[in-house]
């Protein structure tokens, strides 16, 4: 009976390490100023709380946006938003990773506004050596605009994992034995924004802005960077294989992570790149690694 427990016990203290084996580490909140700029219309950029929230603005006018001070090569990133409130159709708030050349490389939270009453969009986007086209969409679980959620980009040389709050909502691996490009040696800035995109965000273009509800206002907090930082020119992360979001337990999801991403999958995708035969007549190497079918 006692070889027995213990046998038991054992397994499953084996199965719950294996279940958190890849669950990235609580990210340290920081004022704005440590690791950010304003990038343009910086009267549009409001602060509050010795600079530890700041609200970006969105007028007829204009935009405004921010980056980080520094670029990075893999790492950890991430910072709580508060959507847009009520009728925000036409804007578009943008979270983004983007190298600086012309063959760029970019991994991107993008959240379309709506009508009033309507959820938001939340799109997902990965450029490789300048190709992107790899749009992924997906409703929201609850309304991004009442309260903070946490939205993270885990990044390292084996797989690209978006989160929201602690959950998976997509992953990108790095495919390179199938002929797909991947993001390794091209360090990249993070980039934040408020604006204008009636022409497209909101079904397609047919839902204008409403400049009558102006200002459109969305509010960060928690602005964390974990990353190996590069000059705009390295090539590779001189601490490769010593940080914590480069180890082997970060190379996939775990059993647990994949559950959740499948009921994202499951109950609020809806579109993707993976499953557009008009796009796609061929399926994109990548989406059976990523298991997007």
């Amino acid at each position: 009976m006692g070889s027995s427990f213990l046998i038991l016990s054992l397994f499953f203290a084996s199965l719950a390490s294996f279940a958190l084996s890849a669950v990235p580490r609580r990210p340290v909140d920081v004022p704005f100023g440590r690791n950010y700029i304003p990038t343009w219309a910086f009267d549009h950029i409001k602060y509050f709380n010795g600079g530890s929230e700041i609200q970006l603005h969105l007028d007829k006018y204009t935009g405004t946006g921010f980056q980080s001070k520094g670029s990075y090569l893999f790492g950890h990133f991430s910072m709580y938003i508060k959507m847009v409130p009520g009728d925000s159709a036409g804007t578009v708030t943008a979270f983004y990773l983007s190298s600086q050349n012309s063959e760029h490389d970019e991994i991107d939270f993008e959240f379309l506004g709506n009508r009033t009453g309507q959820p938001y969009i939340l799109q997902t986007n990965v450029f490789t050596g300048g190709k992107g086209d790899r749009e992924q969409r997906i409703y929201l679980w609850f309304d991004p605009s009442k309260e903070y959620h946490r939205y993270s980009i885990l990044w390292n040389p084996d797989q690209i994992v978006f989160y929201v709050d602690d959950v998976p909502i997509r992953v990108f691996k790095n495919c390179h034995n199938l002929g797909v490009k991947y993001p390794f040696n091209q360090p990249m800035k993070i980039y934040n924004s408020l604006w204008n995109a009636d022409d497209w965000a909101t079904r397609g273009g047919l839902e204008k802005t409403d400049w009558s509800k102006a200002p459109f206002i969305a509010a960060y907090k928690g602005f964390h960077i974990d990353g190996c930082e590069a000059s705009v020119e390295a090539k590779f992360c001189a601490t490769q294989g010593k940080r914590w979001w480069d180890q082997p337990e970060f190379r996939d999801l775990d059993a647990a992570q994949w559950q959740r991403l499948k009921w994202v999958r499951s109950k609020y995708t809806i579109y993707n790149y993976c499953t557009d035969r008009k796009r796609y007549p061929q399926l994109p190497p990548e989406c059976t690694p990523d298991r997007d079918i």
